[in-house]
């Protein structure tokens, strides 16, 4: 999404304000009402996060570390944007900044003016980092995919003494036949390559078998 896109989509934001009912906390709600947000504030910091919260404003302090880190862990599929709140910048909490992995930071004493800038540069990193995280993901699909067919076409090659070329045709028509993927057929593949040498380790008259064993047969 552009940049032009997020500004023009900020008002439909739901924005959370994690931070003590204090001064700071109304200058910020009063800012990200008037720009267009639904704004919600809780504090206590909650056990977990309301649902459907886009972004959220959490107080930065050298406690509640652990509770950070559960509700904004960079693993959580869910995880909305985060803007840090800093009321000094010391190392400690420079380094739970980045810890947490924020997408920008505001420091205390909180002033209307910034406010804005920082959803928006937020954003577009939380959009960016988003979008990596799926090229990312689709490249480590491929790897895998590519690693199991490859695994697939040596185990056809030693077993029938073929070429490689000869092996991916083999995968290939199968695939055609059956009406799926290569990739399906290559697991099909490696699980029954994987059953024969387990019987053959129990039973060394299962040779031959294992030297029969052909593509046509994987189901």
């Amino acid at each position: 999404m552009s940049t032009v896109n997020i500004i023009k989509n900020i008002h439909t934001l739901r924005v959370l304000v994690l931070h003590p009912r204090d001064k700071n906390a109304e200058v910020l709600l009063q800012q990200v009402t008037r720009i267009g947000c639904r704004a919600e504030a809780l504090w206590p910091l909650p056990s977990e996060l309301p649902e459907g919260a886009d972004l959220v404003f959490v107080d930065i302090t050298d406690t509640r570390s652990k509770h950070l880190e559960k509700l904004f862990g960079i693993g959580i599929k869910t995880r909305p944007t985060l803007i840090g709140i800093a009321g000094y910048e010391s190392p400690s909490i420079l380094q739970k900044l980045l810890d947490l992995h924020v997408d920008a930071v505001v420091t205390k004493p909180l002033q209307a003016s910034g406010v804005l800038s920082s959803i928006v540069m937020a954003r577009q990193i939380w959009k960016e980092f988003r979008r990596f995280e799926r090229m990312v993901g689709k490249l480590k699909v491929k790897v895998e995919n590519s690693q199991k067919i490859g695994q697939a076409k040596f185990i056809l090659m030693r077993l029938h003494q073929i070429s490689e070329e000869k092996a991916y045709e083999a995968i290939r028509s199968q695939a055609m036949s059956k009406r799926t993927t290569t990739v399906a057929i290559a697991r099909a593949i490696i699980n029954a390559d994987g059953i024969l040498e387990t019987t053959s380790k129990k039973d060394e008259n299962d040779e031959p078998a294992m030297r029969q064993f052909s593509p046509l047969s994987v189901r």
